[in-house]
């Protein structure tokens, strides 16, 4: 276990700065924080898109609610941080960028 795997994991779901953050001062050999900071940085992705796309009047209800599933699919990857779990998130877990 590194020293800062379960601090990196957690911010790194908190917002494009927390993944930026994480990304900086991680372990460059932790495993587990390179998956979290992959799930993170799909979230951090789709909430940006989802962001744009709200701005077009008919979709705006459909983005609220995607919206809500990135927050709750956010939730469960800081509970998993937190026990430093390395259980994929439903939907995303199976694309990796990093």
């Amino acid at each position: 276990m590194y020293k800062n795997t379960k601090l990196c994991s957690v911010i790194s779901y908190i917002t494009w700065v927390g993944f930026i953050i994480a990304f900086l001062i991680r372990d460059q050999e932790d495993e587990m924080v390179k998956h979290h900071l992959n799930q993170a940085l799909l979230l951090n992705i789709a909430s940006t898109i989802v962001s744009i796309l709200s701005r077009i009047k008919f979709l705006g209800m459909i983005c609220g609610l995607v919206n809500l599933a990135i927050l709750v699919l956010a939730i469960m990857g800081i509970i998993r941080a937190l026990k430093l779990s390395d259980q994929p998130l439903p939907l995303i877990g199976d694309i990796k960028l990093l």
